[in-house]
């Protein structure tokens, strides 16, 4: 089996961080590929659509080369991105879904993005002194204290493949036009999302849940990055999950 993880808002594979090496571990018969989303990672040269729809397509682009079915693994806006590539995948091509902390345009916009994180998001992208920005960033991200070695690994990243303003104000533009279609795009998928999220409501998951009768396990402190604060969390409840 062959997942795509997609990361959210500026952020890139490498933001992963040790995560892909554990899924690995814990499902050996998969294999798992970190996808960049335009604008950032290994295409942090390139420009940002500014529709969810038009971002799913480039990621399309790149994965031509993985057999198929894909399962998808997608937190904060990337969700966004796989789930509206589920509710436009040709049949057959897909068969797992997990969403983590993800929303869309189903909730009220305060929920999709909790009124006091606009500003901080804001301000932070705007800001130029990389180091503080990224460190910032992992505090508002995440719900547990930050090694300043994340905080240099995340510094690091950002000067090797910086993401642009401009590629910032578009995915923010993308992610509020969002809206999916009614119809369920798949019988299941798993959504986790963390009560302790100070960026996206979890009753955004909670939302999807009762819409489609999707499975949803909330963790009750992780922060928005939920596979960097519980990582074995996360593992634990897509193997619960997965068919035997």
């Amino acid at each position: 089996m062959h997942w795509i993880l997609l990361r959210g808002l500026t952020r890139e594979q490498a933001h992963w961080g040790d995560f892909p090496e554990l899924l690995r571990s814990a499902f050996p018969e998969h294999q798992f590929h970190t996808v960049d989303l335009p604008g950032t990672g290994t295409l942090f040269r390139d420009d940002s659509p500014g529709s969810i729809p038009e971002i799913r397509r480039r990621v399309c682009d790149q994965v031509k080369h993985i057999p198929r079915p894909f399962s998808l693994l997608a937190l904060s806006m990337g969700g966004m991105v796989a789930l509206d590539w589920a509710q436009h995948a040709a049949p057959g091509e897909l068969q797992h879904l997990v969403l983590i902390n993800s929303s869309s345009g189903f909730s009220p916009f305060w929920k999709r993005m909790r009124p006091m994180a606009w500003p901080n998001l804001v301000r932070l992208l705007a800001r130029r002194e990389l180091f503080h920005r990224e460190r910032d960033i992992l505090r508002l991200t995440s719900n547990r204290e930050v090694p300043l070695a994340l905080s240099k690994s995340w510094y690091s990243i950002q000067r090797q493949r910086p993401v642009s303003y401009r590629t910032a104000a578009s995915q923010l533009r993308a992610a509020a036009r969002y809206r999916p279609q009614e119809r369920r795009p798949m019988p299941d998928a798993l959504l986790l999302a963390s009560k302790g999220d100070r960026i996206v409501h979890w009753g955004c998951s909670a939302e999807l849940e009762q819409r489609w009768c999707w499975t949803l396990r909330l963790h009750p402190d992780a922060g928005h990055d939920l596979p960097l604060d519980e990582p074995d969390w996360v593992v634990r409840q897509i193997a619960a999950w997965l068919p035997q």
